[in-house]
């Protein structure tokens, strides 16, 4: 489970494969819900990447 504000690393991304490899912080403030299918919102994974949606098993935390 994750906080918002936790930095995390995205080993996976199905939303965008740019985001591989990089670190963003958590923004959601509570658990993800059917809104997001489940995946948590990751910002700051990069200057030309927004905000990337992933699954749990698609993050690490750093």
């Amino acid at each position: 489970m994750f906080q918002a504000g936790q930095e995390v690393l995205i080993v996976a991304c199905e939303d965008d494969p740019r985001a591989v490899g990089r670190t963003g912080r958590i923004v959601d403030e509570v658990p993800p819900g059917p809104l997001t299918n489940g995946r948590w919102t990751v910002h700051r994974a990069g200057l030309l990447i927004g905000p990337v949606l992933c699954h749990s098993h698609e993050l690490r935390l750093a």
